[in-house]
């Protein structure tokens, strides 16, 4: 796919032929003026204080401005753009291209409102750019390190008064909040990236991954995925269209109260996207002049809100996860699976969105249906939200919700969208009623079994309505057709090995055999190709947030902790039972070949087996991922959000170096 270009000379390396570049300079001016400098602060003052206004006046500060309040603006930004937006060098994706220019608009603001704002980066990487590559064994791990480093970069302006984060995406966006969740004593808002526009007349950004496997099965010609793969974006910046990983991370993190209302899924670069900012730089500031803290927005009853948030909504699973980490990063309950079984059982899915469908609305018809405080407008009807959780704008989530209701922003906007789009903004964001009446069911279930002893998770509400029974209970039993890799699993699927009525299993995928990568891939190839409905996939690895159909992931324990998805073999008999009613399920082994034994027996033959001989971690696995699997590991792994738990990794270290310590004394 490279193109070879011609390699510059020797010469033009070593010297660019221009003699006025020897000239240089030997000093400079400095700066006009004087730091306002008290002798209080010359005798108390830590040096770091003084120094930093030295720097200030360095980079061009009026030196009379000092005193005033430093706000931090953290961003993922990635590229480099020139003043009229075309690239001098690319991003790693569309979510954080325009995210500079939030963060332009906010430190405007906070200037003209007379603080001193700071500007500090640590990009993003694409899970969309590395699926089915091993740059995926860095996803999720990136998410605790960028993370770590935006914790660092607060501290490391000691004289801050407040924090903004803009971030957009898979990881950068949980990234940024289990930093601001961590730094409790702060004000803080976080301005979520916003969302890249649908083509006219092109695929969705989840769509148009599948080419490759829709090309291998004559569904596409080769000319009509280089026209559809060139046009799936309809504007330069923000997140996917569709309501995965990055658009789940944004509702999740308004439903928190982390942002103004109605912030997320905005388009990236519209008037309305770059107003948020600048609301933004002014709640942050009104923060501090309240003494407003993070710590006081983030609490238990937020939490609890976040997850009915996110089943209405129809969130990608990642955000179990994500939200966890948060929580820990808050001081907070991690929410189990059994927290988030009793929400979903209880919230109803209100939200028509790509991908669960059924019509499959952008994102910004989201947006301008109502967005987050639409659906919670809904909730709060049916007392499933606690009004009382506090917002960054200083207020309730009540008292917000009562603005919305009646706001001039929320009519024009829903009437922007039966204008422009011919959309009923109530056929977006629905009544309870109306969403039942569409078949619209709760979102998430965590099947366990022989197979998932400690549990498993899959999006039950976007299983192809098809194939699921008139009870609205999904059954499948089916042969196993087992990987090691996704490289494999993926070749069989585009080669049309694997045919109706199989079950995929992708075992060794877990924190510890690949960094728990994505595997969309293969969902996306399911869900586009005729028969792909009819195939199952289960897995220890993680799905991208627009994977749809019968995929469960999240598999507990993972193979190369033992789990018994590492003992399946082809041909062993699967059975998947899936109630989208009571958001009850089960995964087990049934058979082997033609004779069938049930679940029980199925248990007894795995305890028997031995693991499969071609369990490994991934031979490219950096070592960078395997640290970060021990550490999560260590600290609970998956189900309580892959974070790093440092009280519980230091008490596994100290047992680690007792056991150590005995091993050597008893000589063994």
């Amino acid at each position: 796919m490279d193109i070879p270009l011609e390699p510059p000379s020797l010469a033009a390396i070593l010297d660019s032929g221009d003699s006025s570049l020897f000239n240089v300079r030997t000093k400079g001016k400095g700066p006009d003026g004087e730091l306002p400098l008290t002798a209080e602060m010359l005798r108390n003052s830590p040096s770091g204080d003084l120094f930093g206004w030295t720097m200030n006046a360095g980079m061009g500060w009026d030196p009379q401005a000092m005193g005033s309040p430093e706000v931090l603006l953290l961003s993922t930004h990635g590229g480099l753009r020139a003043p009229d937006g075309t690239p001098i060098a690319l991003g790693y994706h569309t979510g954080h291209w325009e995210v500079s220019l939030l963060v332009e608009a906010a430190a405007r603001e906070l200037k003209v409102i007379g603080a001193v704002p700071f500007a500090g980066y640590c990009s993003d990487p694409c899970d969309g750019r590395t699926q089915g590559t091993t740059g995926m064994f860095d996803s999720l791990p990136y998410r605790n390190d960028s993370s770590m480093v935006f914790r660092r970069l607060i501290r490391s302006l000691p004289r801050r008064s407040g924090v903004v984060g803009v971030a957009t995406c898979d990881k950068g966006l949980p990234s940024m909040m289990m930093a601001l969740a961590a730094s409790r004593t702060l004000p803080s808002v976080l301005i979520p990236g916003g969302v890249t526009l649908p083509a006219e007349d092109g695929e969705d950004l989840g769509i148009i991954q599948s080419i490759g496997a829709r090309y291998s099965h004559g569904v596409i010609t080769r000319e009509y995925a280089a026209e559809m793969g060139c046009r799936a974006c309809g504007s330069p910046g923000g997140g996917c269209q569709f309501l995965g990983t990055a658009a789940t991370s944004q509702v999740v993190a308004e439903a928190l109260g982390m942002t103004l209302p109605h912030a997320a899924l905005a388009p990236s670069g519209d008037p309305v996207w770059r107003d948020m900012a600048v609301r933004s730089a002014r709640a942050v500031m009104r923060q501090i002049a309240l003494g407003m803290t993070m710590g006081r927005i983030l609490t238990q009853a937020s939490i609890e809100n976040a997850m009915a948030v996110h089943a209405a909504f129809g969130g990608s699973t990642n955000l179990i996860l994500h939200l966890s980490a948060v929580a820990y990063h808050a001081g907070l309950h991690r929410p189990t699976v059994d927290d988030w079984a009793r929400v979903n059982r209880a919230a109803p899915r209100l939200v028509d969105a790509l991908p669960n469908g059924p019509a499959g609305h952008a994102t910004v018809q989201v947006f301008l249906a109502g967005g987050v405080p639409e659906v919670m407008l809904h909730l709060r009807r049916a007392g499933l939200i606690d009004t009382s959780a506090m917002t960054v704008t200083g207020t309730t989530i009540g008292d917000t919700l009562d603005w919305w209701e009646q706001s001039k922003r929320r009519f024009a906007l829903r009437k922007r969208l039966a204008g422009a789009d011919g959309i009923d903004p109530d056929d977006v964001v629905m009544t309870p009623n109306r969403a039942k009446s569409r078949g619209l069911t709760s979102t998430v279930c965590f099947p366990v079994g022989n197979l998932a002893p400690e549990g498993s998770v899959i999006k039950s509400t976007a299983i192809d309505a098809s194939v699921v029974g008139e009870d609205n209970v999904y059954r499948k039993r089916g042969p196993a057709r087992v990987f090691v890799a996704e490289t494999g699993a993926t070749e069989a699927v585009k080669s049309g090995s694997i045919q109706p009525g199989d079950v995929l299993v992708l075992c060794c995928r877990g924190p510890l055999g690949s960094g728990m990568e994505e595997t969309y891939q293969l969902t996306s190839a399911l869900k586009h190709l005729p028969f792909g409905k009819h195939v199952a996939l289960i897995t220890d690895a993680r799905f991208s947030g627009v994977s749809t159909g019968a995929c469960i992931g999240h598999v507990s324990p993972e193979a190369l902790a033992g789990g018994a998805i590492g003992k399946l073999i082809d041909g062993d008999v699967i059975e998947i039972f899936v109630d989208r009613n009571k958001l009850e399920g089960r995964i087990d082994l049934v058979g082997q070949g033609d004779e069938i034994f049930g679940a029980e027996q199925g248990a007894a033959v795995l305890a028997g087996r031995s693991p499969r001989p071609d369990l490994a971690p991934d031979p490219n696995l950096p070592d960078d991922t395997r640290l970060w699997a021990a550490l999560q590991d260590a600290s609970g792994g998956p189900w309580a959000g892959a974070v790093y738990d440092v009280e519980r990794i230091l008490e596994v270290i100290a047992a680690g170096k007792q056991a150590l310590a005995a091993r050597k004394e008893t000589g063994k």
